[in-house]
């Protein structure tokens, strides 16, 4: 086995070119010669199947979700469904504040229910503007 210098994984149509001009290869040998392989202290190459198909894919313009993240590089989705922290607190995500159109120093009443909790916005000029309806739920 030769040893080179890895440099950064193929992408695009680099990627894709050089997929085809390596014919009858197995997989793993294609992924480990467009770059998508590292190294391990013992000298043992490992490929990385999931970022070589993935790069595939983005080369492709496959979109397989059928939507964009909201940053725009994948990640986590939002759930929807949060939970209590170890110091009492509830944390809604930015995903969802994003989501709401909502910015730093926006307010809210917190109404209480016997399972749920009703977050209400309060608008600028004091009035109050729901968030959920009366059915949702956090």
């Amino acid at each position: 086995m030769n040893k080179k210098k890895k440099g950064e994984p193929l992408t695009g149509e680099a990627l894709l070119k050089k997929v085809e001009e390596l014919g009858n290869l197995s997989k793993e040998e294609k992924a480990k010669q467009c770059g998508y392989y590292t190294v391990t202290k013992g000298g043992v190459e490992r490929v990385n199947m999931m970022k070589f198909y993935n790069a595939l894919i983005d080369a492709k313009g496959i979109e397989l979700d059928g939507k964009q993240s909201l940053n725009g590089r994948g990640g986590r989705s939002a759930s929807y469904r949060i939970s209590v922290q170890a110091n009492g607190n509830l944390l809604i995500g930015s995903a969802y504040t994003k989501q709401m159109d909502l910015n730093p120093g926006d307010e809210f009443v917190i109404t209480l229910g016997r399972k749920h909790i009703h977050l209400k916005q309060i608008e600028r000029d004091g009035e109050i503007d729901e968030l959920l309806d009366d059915e949702d739920e956090i």
